[in-house]
């Protein structure tokens, strides 16, 4: 059954730094919440997820780590994400093998949808929507068109991303979009919990309408 929860956190490189901005997110009572730490090494990516995973701990908010099931089974996250340079998620499922872990799956067009359809991620991530410099080698954006498309005909989960904020969020919604993630808007400012608060404040308002 698809999950309806609004934002999800992605925490990269946040400038009030990741414990404050987690705590933020746990504050607002987020449903998922990654840890994302690009170029990072080994050992700092590991120091953060063990703060992260003790913020998150007893919460509604769900611990996903990006990238790598072994630090996210070696803190004992509530899940991973995966890319598609990632291991597939077969072999993470089979890596850890331990009941209600939730593996997420990023998306970047139509035939990886309908590929996701078959391995049977717990949610797909689907985008960029918009052109955004949070990789070092963006995907191709899809544009709103596409996205409402692969995400309406999905049966899957599914998470918009990619130059996602305030201002084009009821766009964004308008196409049938039920989950999304800002990061840019939340990661770039001092004050994370009122744009947290700001985005679901739209979310709601959609969905009332």
């Amino acid at each position: 059954m698809k999950e309806s929860f609004g934002l999800y956190v992605i925490l990269t490189d946040p400038v009030t730094g990741y414990e404050a901005c987690a705590r933020a997110a746990v504050s607002e009572g987020i449903r998922y919440l990654q840890l994302r730490m690009k170029g990072e090494n080994r050992s700092e990516v590991l120091r953060t997820a063990r703060i992260i995973r003790e913020i998150t701990r007893n919460t509604s908010t769900r611990f996903i780590v990006n990238d790598d099931p072994l630090i996210a089974m070696e803190v004992d996250a509530d899940g991973v994400h995966l890319g598609h340079g990632d291991m597939p998620i077969n072999e993470a499922r089979a890596l850890w093998n331990t009941s209600g872990k939730i593996f997420g799956l990023s998306t970047h067009n139509e035939a990886q949808e309908l590929r996701a359809r078959a391995i049977q991620p717990d949610y797909i991530g689907v985008g960029p929507v918009f052109p955004t410099p949070t990789k070092a080698i963006p995907d191709q954006d899809l544009g709103l068109e596409l996205m409402g498309k692969i995400i309406r005909k999905s049966s899957l989960t599914a998470v918009a991303i990619g130059g996602i904020n305030e201002d084009n969020l009821p766009e964004i919604l308008s196409r049938g979009v039920v989950n999304f993630s800002a990061v840019r808007p939340i990661m770039n400012s001092p004050t994370p919990r009122s744009v947290i608060r700001r985005l679901m404040k739209i979310w709601r308002e959609y969905k009332v309408i």
